[in-house]
């Protein structure tokens, strides 16, 4: 295996092409539209950039009546976006606005399909702290009594767990520089906290609200206190 790392630099590397990126990195399915406003662009160039992202295997695409509707292709391009974000300087905020919504993102966010931010990170060191993950390489290995709790709890822990290649792994978080849980397992909870309403998105962009339910859930089954 030789992977064409020049090919991908180069699709990630337009202005237009990352931006798009970028919006989708919350894990939504967006039409072309959206994002051709998102990256400031006519809807003619977004598809003509988001044809070539498609055929070099970074976004894939579903039909909804008239309308296409595109996602990230896989939970790797998200880990890699993030892993750029991570190492790429702050750019400066030039408005109230900007501000507003990066302290929101910095909070809590979706990172694809998984928790991320300072909340995401905050429960992830909660079930090292409670003995149900441990950091092991890339990955976290997850102890019985972890899936036992998990799975009383109600999320989707799946037995067949240890045949999954990304079970349960370390994601290097962009704004809290230290890792959160991803994988499988990652969205699994994050599918649960859903179900629960104890988190709620926002109608615009990644960031993701605690609800006053979530709050008080978070404190009584995992006894991890939120600010509020």
């Amino acid at each position: 295996m030789n992977p064409n790392v020049l090919d991908t630099a180069q699709l990630m590397g337009d202005p237009s092409r990352l931006s798009m990126l970028m919006s989708l990195l919350g894990g939504r399915a967006l039409p072309a539209n959206d994002l051709a406003r998102a990256s400031s662009i006519s809807p003619q160039t977004a598809s003509a950039h988001l044809a070539k992202l498609v055929a070099g295997g970074l976004l894939v695409h579903e039909r909804y009546g008239r309308h296409k509707y595109f996602r990230l292709a896989n939970w790797e391009v998200a880990h890699a976006l993030e892993a750029l974000l991570a190492i790429s300087p702050s750019k400066p905020v030039r408005s109230l606005r900007e501000s507003d919504e990066l302290k929101r993102m910095r909070h809590c966010r979706t990172c694809y399909d998984h928790l991320a931010g300072e909340v995401g990170v905050a429960l992830t060191d909660r079930f090292v702290a409670l003995g149900w993950l441990e950091a092991s390489g890339q990955d976290y290995r997850i102890h019985a009594k972890g899936v036992e709790r998990l799975k009383a709890w109600g999320a989707d822990t799946d037995d067949d767990a240890n045949k999954r290649r990304l079970y349960a792994r370390q994601c290097l978080d962009w704004s809290e520089r230290r890792h959160h849980l991803a994988g499988y397992l990652g969205a699994a909870i994050t599918n649960r906290l859903f179900e629960l309403k104890w988190i709620e998105r926002v109608p615009q962009g990644r960031a993701i609200l605690v609800t006053s339910e979530g709050m008080d859930g978070l404190h009584r089954e995992f006894g991890l206190r939120l600010a509020k």
